[in-house]
């Protein structure tokens, strides 16, 4: 198969299959025949992105099986595509996840079963397109569109709070992506002012951008913040969140943890860092303090709750705030580490809200004070539940441990931007992390037996059983448990496929820290004024950087080839 069409592949299957789920055809009306076909166009999905894998060059740090299809030439719009190594791990994310969120809610969903996987199918097809798009409109379209599926699937498929769920996600998030979006428009405008041709593609407009007054790229950065921030969700933009993963199926809940968070992270370190790398270095202590106390307010937020699925939800602000403060260190260590943890927060959180979801379709409640004790009467439930959990809390061994070790210490090496104060205290929300989740195993695991008495909707087992989980549930979270333990393992092959882009990706910043720290040297040999500035942007070129943490090669400038494909 020619491995330039797989891109397009991973688009169109899901999507046609969505739109297949809408047509009248008489085999689509039994719901066991909905449940296998869209599963198994899932899995094809997937077997499409492993194919994208083997044919990647991993060693390449550009964008590679770059495609683009003109729309309006004249204004520069395209869907333009392409991957690198950070996009495509984060592809692979979503195309492994989608399957089990599929066979997970087998049981779940009872009635308008063909609407409910006709939205994931169709969120599915604009997460992958978020992650593979090179023109930034195509980009824009895909993350705005994220919106609609997830907002049916709370609002339709939710507890009893899902109206307004799904409202204040929509709105939150909605507004956040219009300011974002006047950022991107005020970037395209500039390029066309300097270049007198309008581009969207994101490598022109990297160049465009860089070009900026700090003051400029100040306000572009606080644009993209607003829509980025939101969907990550930071501190104190994280209110939409609890509530919504709270009143969300279990289906919504893992994609939306999984998956979409990434969404807000990606957009960070796809265009705020490279593209305003002045503006990045400036606010970067700022952003990390936001991000520690996202940390420790919502560790601590975490030790009160009562609500199995709300704790988890809130441990995920804590969990994102590392993955924040090892992206704004601004060094390959802490970077890589940040995608590493986007990876790995996204398998054992997502593992968790399915163990929850388990446990809400026996009794129909996710108050822990119901429950004590599962681990006599639910044994793999409860050897699953507790695996995911010294995941989540990172123990040695398990994936959890690389991206929290490596965000820290980036954040701890990180001179110049953040530095040993940050790195100590989000080490106490580790420790915080501990607790609140050991707590909830501590309670809902052991200790003597405990259930709350079955009702009749649970006592309908058409799909299941009362009691422990049966082949399907296994089946659904063994895969997650095995990349847990490889990832822990074995990091190595992730962070070095990472390097070469990361790398790419935070040259900018990474030279104008080397400019600041030349500045200030030469400000106290030679009397400059300590802010002096350059006046020249294209003088930024000429500071070595030396060499970049966790690689041998030594970068010593930028070309202006930098951001354009291979």
């Amino acid at each position: 198969m020619n491995a330039d069409v797989l891109i397009p592949l991973m688009l169109l299957i899901p999507l046609v299959g969505a739109g297949v789920l809408l047509l009248p055809l008489p085999w689509l009306r039994d719901h066991g025949t909905v449940r296998s076909y869209v599963f198994l166009n899932t899995v094809a999905t997937f077997v499409v992105s492993v194919l994208l894998a083997v044919n990647f060059k991993w060693s390449d740090g550009g964008m590679q099986f770059t495609k683009a299809a003109p729309w309006i030439p004249s204004f520069g719009l395209a869907f333009g595509f392409g991957v690198d190594a950070l996009s495509l791990w984060l592809v692979l994310l979503t195309t492994f996840l989608m399957p089990l969120v599929v066979l997970g809610a087998f049981s779940a969903v009872e009635h308008r079963v063909r609407e409910f996987y006709m939205w994931l199918l169709l969120l599915e097809s604009v997460m992958i397109g978020t992650f593979v798009a090179t023109d930034i409109l195509f980009f824009y379209l895909c993350f705005e569109f994220t919106l609609v599926p997830l907002y049916f699937l709370i609002g339709s498929y939710g507890s009893t709070q899902r109206l307004k769920a799904a409202r204040l996600f929509f709105l939150y998030t909605f507004t956040g992506s219009m300011l974002t979006f006047s950022g991107v428009l005020y970037v395209a405008w500039y390029n066309a002012h300097e270049s007198g041709n309008w581009s969207f593609h994101i490598a022109q407009l990297y160049q465009a951008a860089i070009a900026m007054t700090e003051q400029q790229q100040t306000w572009v950065l606080l644009a993209l913040l607003a829509g980025f921030a939101v969907k990550i969700p930071l501190f104190p933009l994280h209110t939409w969140l609890p509530l919504a993963h709270t009143e969300a199926p279990t289906a919504g809940s893992v994609v939306l943890a999984g998956v979409l968070l990434k969404l807000g992270t990606y957009g960070l370190l796809r265009f705020a860092i490279p593209m305003c790398p002045e503006a990045v270095v400036a606010w970067a202590p700022t952003i990390g303090v936001f991000a520690v106390i996202g940390i420790l307010y919502t560790a601590l937020i975490c030790w009160v709750q009562k609500d199995i699925k709300k704790l988890i939800a809130y441990s995920s602000v804590s969990h994102l705030g590392f993955c924040v403060l090892g992206m704004f260190a601004l060094n390959t260590i802490g970077v890589s580490g940040s995608v590493m943890y986007m990876i790995n927060h996204g398998l054992s959180t997502a593992a968790l809200f399915l163990c929850a979801g388990m446990i809400y379709e026996r009794y129909h409640t996710r108050e822990m004070r119901q429950f004590s004790g599962l681990a006599k009467t639910m044994p793999i439930w409860s050897f699953f539940m507790v695996y995911f959990c010294l995941a989540s809390v990172g123990l040695p061994g398990l994936n959890g441990f690389v991206g929290e070790f490596l965000t820290l210490m980036g954040a701890f090496v990180a001179d110049g931007v953040l530095g040993v104060g940050y790195a100590a205290a989000a080490g106490f929300g580790l420790i915080f992390g501990a607790i609140y989740i050991l707590f909830m195993v501590g309670k809902v695991v052991f200790g003597p037996a405990r259930v709350p008495a079955v009702g009749q909707a649970a006592t309908n087992t058409r799909h299941g059983h009362i009691g422990d989980l049966n082949m399907r549930e296994i089946v659904t979270l063994t895969p997650l448990a095995i990349a847990c333990l490889w990832l822990g393992l074995f990091p190595n092959p992730v962070l070095q496929s990472l390097e070469p882009s990361v790398t790419k990706l935070t040259s900018p910043t990474s030279l104008v820290l080397a400019e600041r720290k030349s500045l200030g040297n030469l400000s106290l040999a030679e009397g400059l004024p300590e802010h002096t500035e350059l006046s020249d942007k294209s003088a930024i070129h000429a500071f070595p950087v030396g060499r970049v943490f966790g690689t041998s090669e030594i970068v010593e400038k930028v070309p202006d080839t930098l951001f354009l494909d291979d």
